[in-house]
């Protein structure tokens, strides 16, 4: 399928390696132009070496911390007048409500919630001003169903939601569409540090923490980035204009709910 949005230009948040990378890949393989930004500068020049050889777009990187009032700034002057903004970071530490300080909230808040609506707040109005961009924030399957262990995580992920759900429907009058993308368990850094933890703590090997896992998964194993990145890349396409204020989730049936 021609996505319609070859030529268009993309900032992509945390893309040098995961989901990130998934979402940056996909798009580069419908002709769009990449910022990238991580906060690794070797892993990020690699990623992005990758991408301009493998699909031949232009990239642009940014090693930077994006959760900062310096990073963010050096962020959009590289983005300008970008059409696309996918807007991705870590999650916080698992732990229990009884391990965190205000300190780790706010720290939790200011990735996962408050640098996503600042680079919004940034970037929509050159949007809305050309009549058409598009918004991917890659938000987690504990807003649909919190998950015990990652608290930190529920609470900033379900804030960005939140805010999303009214400035998405005030933006559409002007062609530009807000969504968010919620992923459950793939195969990333991120489920390797989940699957360890789980490994250390119980005694177990990690081929038995990621079986364990895998079990409670309908599809039986753990998504790939890829076909992460070309849900991501749908949804910022030409074929997307009427998605509006919604949480695609894309986690192997894993979340046990009717809607």
């Amino acid at each position: 399928m021609d996505l319609g949005i070859k030529g268009k230009r993309a900032l992509v948040c945390a893309s040098s390696k995961g989901l990130g990378r998934g979402c940056a890949e996909a798009l580069a393989e419908a002709g769009v132009n990449l910022v990238m930004n991580a906060r690794g500068a070797e892993a990020l020049e690699a990623t992005a070496q990758h991408i301009r050889d493998t699909y031949g777009v232009e990239v642009v990187t940014v090693a930077t911390d994006v959760t900062t009032e310096a990073g963010q700034a050096e962020v959009l002057q590289a983005a300008g007048d970008v059409d696309i903004l996918v807007t991705n970071a870590g999650g916080p530490p698992p732990g229990m409500w009884s391990d965190w300080e205000r300190d780790d909230v706010i720290k939790a808040l200011d990735s996962n919630m408050l640098t996503p609506i600042a680079l919004m707040k940034a970037l929509l109005p050159s949007m809305m001003e050309k009549g058409w961009g598009r918004v991917v924030n890659i938000t987690s399957q504990s807003v649909k169903a919190p998950i015990p262990v990652l608290g930190l995580s529920n609470s900033a992920r379900a804030g960005l939601t939140g805010y999303v759900a009214g400035t998405s429907r005030q933006v559409a009058p002007h062609g530009v569409t807000i969504n968010n993308l919620q992923p459950g368990i793939h195969a990333t850094d991120r489920a390797t540090s989940l699957d360890q933890g789980v490994s250390s703590a119980e005694g177990i090997s990690m081929e038995d923490a990621k079986a364990r896992r895998e079990a409670t998964i309908p599809a039986r194993r753990y998504g790939t980035s890829m076909e992460f990145g070309r849900t991501c890349a749908f949804m910022c396409s030409q074929h997307a204009g009427f998605m509006v204020g919604q949480n695609i989730l894309l986690d192997g049936g894993a979340t046990n709910s009717t809607m």
